[in-house]
């Protein structure tokens, strides 16, 4: 059973409705902080999975809204960054670029030594190593074809397509526990909504220059995003198969930071930052809604016992990561307490899931500032290049081993 765009736009916005209701009214959920459209789409997903059990139906939604969202999400992105607060990054960045790349490591070393105990094929760990947890989809499905060409595996990117959605699920689960249980160490507690709102105000430059949401605020967001989408997706035409090939995503974003301080530095421009957050929350609820009721979960019932162990043990290091290494590493406050969770969103999942997780914690406990400098620009520009350096590293590792 197919779905037209309208049609899953109208469903996703139900699921992220059921989203709402469901952390509102399990308290486990909202204790957990788990993202509205993680406890709504997981939910359908189960559901869909019965469905087709008993009656052997499937259901496919247009893929054009869920892309679509995404890139009008990392859009925004770049649109609330300017250079001045992008240099802020500094030295946490670098040490959190550094914190990632030790798990992608560690991901691939536990995925092939696991494989090999098991008694698997060791490019079976790298598939359910970084290649898929912190690569996700894309990059599980791009690698794929290498592994299954080099080691005449079978299978391969069912299993990769299988391991990443498993990823997508665990990250957004364990980023609200994760947090939950480093908030209880520093004995943070919830802060009012008024509260929240005067804070957020703080992290801007000039408060005073935040406009309302009105009917031109939109237009003019919509413009930039809509020129930011134009610009991306031409871009990575031109430079496909080229050295300067990097997903959609980041030439929007970077397309975003341009245009942003360009009309701010040069025109004078004062963006509407109220409307610039709102649409991009908008766009990361409905890409997360659609990926996750998109879900096919029979596919992880073809997995054998070892792959699931191999996964099992992938969450329990992330977890652990987190709460022992991300979170130390980053200054075990309250900013390292979300960087730990969104640490969590994009280790085994995708960086808007990250997101999701950060502003799940950050909507009870107040703003961080700079876990939402840090894990977007980390996510979409740092970790594909370097997941790319440790799985060329490990495959030669592989190669060995045979």
């Amino acid at each position: 059973m197919s779905f037209d765009g309208y049609q899953t736009v109208a469903l996703s916005c139900l699921v992220l409705l059921f989203g709402y209701f469901l952390v509102k009214r399990i308290p486990l959920l909202n204790q957990y902080n788990i993202p509205e459209p993680v406890a709504g789409g997981f939910v359908v997903a189960l559901i869909l999975t019965l469905v087709h059990y008993i009656w052997g139906i499937s259901f496919q939604f247009d893929a054009t809204l869920q892309r679509t969202m995404m890139l009008v999400f990392f859009s925004s992105i770049g649109l609330s960054a300017n250079f001045a607060r992008l240099i802020q990054g500094g030295k946490p960045l670098v040490i959190f670029l550094f914190a990632a790349f030790g798990l992608i490591l560690l991901q691939n070393a536990l995925g092939v030594s696991s494989a090999m105990l098991f008694g698997l094929d060791p490019a079976y760990g790298l598939i359910a190593g970084s290649m898929t947890l912190t690569g996700g989809h894309g990059t599980g499905a791009a690698w794929a074809d290498t592994l299954m060409r080099n080691f005449h595996i079978q299978g391969g990117l069912e299993l990769a397509m299988a391991c990443a959605t498993f990823g997508l699920v665990a990250g957004g689960v364990i980023g609200g526990p994760v947090a939950s249980y480093l908030l209880k160490r520093l004995h943070r507690h919830k802060v009012k909504e008024d509260d929240n709102v005067d804070d957020v105000k703080e992290i801007f430059e000039k408060p005073e220059f935040r406009r309302k949401v009105n009917t031109r605020s939109v237009i003019e967001t919509v413009a930039m995003l809509s020129v930011c989408l134009w610009v991306g997706q031409t871009v990575e035409k031109l430079t496909h198969d080229t050295a300067f090939q990097l997903p959609t995503f980041v030439w929007c974003l970077f397309t975003g930071v341009l245009i942003r301080n360009f009309l701010t530095h040069a025109m004078k421009f004062k963006a509407a930052e109220s409307t610039i957050d709102l649409l991009g929350s908008v766009g990361l609820s409905l890409f997360l809604a659609v990926a996750l009721m998109s879900l096919k979960l029979w596919q992880l019932t073809n997995l054998a016992l070892p792959i699931f162990g191999i996964l099992a043990l992938q969450v329990i290091l992330m977890a652990a990561y987190a709460i022992f290494i991300t979170y130390r590493a980053m200054g075990s406050d309250y900013d390292a307490v979300v960087l730990s969770a969104g640490h969590c969103g994009f280790g085994l999942g995708a960086t808007p899931t990250a997101v999701a997780n950060m502003q799940a914690i950050t909507d009870h406990y107040g703003p961080s500032h700079k876990a939402f400098l840090i894990v977007p620009m980390v996510g979409a520009f740092f970790i594909d290049l370097l997941n790319t350096v440790a799985l060329k590293i490990f495959l030669a590792i592989v190669t060995f081993l045979h």
